[in-house]
């Protein structure tokens, strides 16, 4: 396919192509998903349980994705080895994020982050983001570091539904992974204030519908640390750091709770960090709630 193939995303012309190709990829993962509810026997890195549907999303990119010339390497949150090629970019996918969602017919996505080194990386080698979300429409917001812009995306191509969004600086909603009982103490402090502000509670168990949340009403989304699980659940490279690239050029904020999300130094692929971003208020809050720790 080659419907967005017009579309300049960022105008960096290797960046913009893994942007068509997640763009025109997006109607056959949606189409797909009737199909592939089935749970398969066996788990990825992390040890979450993979669904058909997983695989497919992920095959699919893969191969759409390294047909790109721009592309350098592939990883996968389903896959333990980088696939390798000779462009310049390197691409950290989380092919369908949210996948439990899919028996009970609820949102999910994808997620791409674009780095200019190889992984593992810091956030400081992410040049691009993008997520997709499968909601009652299927919209693409990316993210340069510069702008977010929203996107609805059809089998015709891409349509600008916001071309420089703005996080409001009012917040109104928030999420917090994790059980309440495994939360640290200072992360039931920081949850604690903001119940106080009289947020309502929005958790819908995909990272990229949590974060869609936040962008439009204002607020915040965290998956903190945890008593046994210091850190948190979600990956870095797949998940934190390119949501934390959207938030952060939305007008937003992002921290791992103990310092810039920007300077971790992963040394593993499937490394995992806290998170929390947001309305840069509400961030700014929780940091200071931790440093008083």
């Amino acid at each position: 396919m080659t419907a967005t193939a017009a579309t300049e995303w960022t105008g960096d012309a290797g960046v913009d192509a893994v942007f068509d190709a997640v763009a025109d990829s997006a109607s056959e993962i949606r189409e797909a998903l009737v199909e592939r509810r089935a749970v398969l026997d066996r788990e990825n890195p992390s040890g979450d349980t993979i669904s058909a549907a997983d695989e497919y999303a992920d095959d699919l990119l893969a191969e759409r994705l390294l047909d790109v010339d721009s592309v350098a390497a592939y990883a996968s949150e389903e896959r333990d080895a980088v696939l390798t090629d000779d462009g310049r970019y390197h691409l950290a996918v989380d092919p369908l994020d949210g996948s439990s969602n899919l028996r009970p017919n609820n949102c999910m996505g994808t997620i791409v982050g674009v780095y200019d080194a190889p992984l593992p990386a810091s956030g400081r080698d992410l040049v691009a983001a993008a997520y997709v979300l499968f909601g009652p429409n299927t919209t693409m917001v990316v993210a340069d570091g510069e702008r977010t812009v929203e996107y609805l995306v059809t089998e015709a191509g891409a349509e600008v539904l916001d071309s420089d969004l703005e996080i409001p600086a009012d917040p109104t909603v928030y999420g917090m992974g994790g059980r309440r009982p495994d939360w640290t103490e200072r992360v039931t402090e920081a949850t604690e204030a903001m119940e106080a502000d009289r947020l309502k509670l929005r958790y819908g168990g995909a990272f990229v519908a949590d974060v869609s949340q936040v962008l439009t009403h204002g607020g915040l989304f965290a998956y903190p640390e945890l008593q046994d699980a210091p850190d948190g659940k979600l990956r870095y490279h797949f998940e934190c750091a390119p949501m934390g690239l959207i938030t952060e050029t939305a007008g937003g904020a992002a921290t791992t709770g103990d310092g810039d999300w920007r300077d971790v130094e992963p040394t593993e692929l499937h490394e995992r960090s806290p998170i929390y971003l947001g309305t840069e208020s509400l961030v700014d809050e929780v940091e200071t709630t931790f440093q008083n720790w």
